[in-house]
């Protein structure tokens, strides 16, 4: 059973989430994919093989996962890599499955080695190997499982090692989505919420969510608090600015940290290149918080550019601040 403590932002997210493909929005390859290998797998009554889901936080891989499981008719049993810390928390999670579940795993990539090799047998032969005592009494005793079926989302799928991710029958990336995917969206999840929203009030919102659901329907929540204090409860495009403004959220969609790292490195280091540890202790930053949350929509969006020396700011990063970039 999944003991997840369910926070505010938790219950928000999971009003909004879509349980089936057909209101899943956008990532149209994937879902495309994913609905037919469903199909395949229920006329057989088959179990669906195990599917990997990769990319940034924020754009559907845990939304994916439920839809599967919704789609299979099964259960979903989820935790995350760092919390199974030993291979017993991972055998007791596997023989509470009963045939066709799903295991949910966000994070894969941060499980420790020796419980992801047990993974390995569970995998593909359905049975794990526990080694009871030690010493010269030691022996291993092999459990059968029931089939199930392992989703494993991951921010960084270059971390997963070969043997892992070779074991994943479907692997999809998703990808950052596009304003327009992001205004249908948003406006499902004002309808959902009572919000009163119109065309260009959902357009601004969409330009400015860095390409991630999560940050659109977050954006929309602050507007609609702003509506509801200061415009009647109704978000325009002029209450949606004014909203976003009052957050530090420009048109391009970046942040306060976005312009501070970007400006770190024009002013402090001539414009790179610089050290990711050095920006990180000059911005205030964890290195690891600026390489998985800030760098990806900057290079995306063409402000930094990540070398071998180290990040460099762009042409486009030295007019964003009204100044001149560097001759080449």
């Amino acid at each position: 059973m999944n003991n997840e403590i369910i926070t505010p932002d938790k219950e928000f997210e999971q009003k909004l989430r879509p349980s089936r493909f057909a209101d899943f929005t956008g990532q149209d390859k994937i879902r495309e994919r994913l609905e037919l290998f469903v199909q395949a797998a229920k006329e057989r009554g088959d179990v669906l093989d195990h599917v990997l889901l990769s990319g940034p936080p924020g754009l559907g891989k845990t939304t994916l996962s439920y839809i599967l499981a919704e789609s299979m008719d099964a259960h979903i049993k989820c935790t995350s890599g760092p919390v199974i810390d030993k291979p017993g928390d991972l055998a007791g999670l596997l023989t509470s499955l009963e045939r066709g579940d799903v295991l949910f795993i966000d994070e894969i990539h941060r499980m420790q080695r020796s419980v992801e090799e047990y993974l390995y047998s569970a995998m593909e032969d359905f049975v794990i190997d526990i080694v009871i005592d030690q010493g010269p009494t030691a022996r291993s005793v092999r459990l059968n499982i029931q089939p199930f079926t392992l989703i494993g989302a991951t921010t960084r799928a270059g971390m997963l090692s070969a043997p892992m991710r070779s074991r994943f029958g479907l692997v999809n990336r998703l990808d950052y989505y596009d304003a327009a995917t992001l205004k249908i969206i948003i406006k499902r999840s004002a309808k959902i919420l009572g919000v009163e929203l119109d065309e260009e009030g959902a357009m601004e919102i969409a330009s400015r969510s860095r390409g991630t659901p999560r940050i659109a329907n977050n954006l929309l929540r602050r507007a609609r608090d702003y509506a509801q204090v200061k415009a009647d409860n109704i978000v325009t495009r002029e209450i949606a600015d004014k909203a976003l403004n009052l957050l530090d959220i420009d048109n391009d969609g970046l942040e306060e940290m976005d312009k501070r790292i970007l400006s770190c490195i024009i002013e402090k280091f001539g414009g790179g290149p610089v050290g990711l540890g050095s920006l990180s202790v000059s911005v205030g930053e964890e290195a690891d918080t600026i390489e998985e949350v800030y760098e990806p929509y900057l290079i995306q969006e063409g402000f930094l550019q990540r070398t071998a020396q180290g990040r460099m700011a762009t042409a486009l990063a030295y007019r964003k601040f009204g100044l001149v970039p560097p001759s080449a």
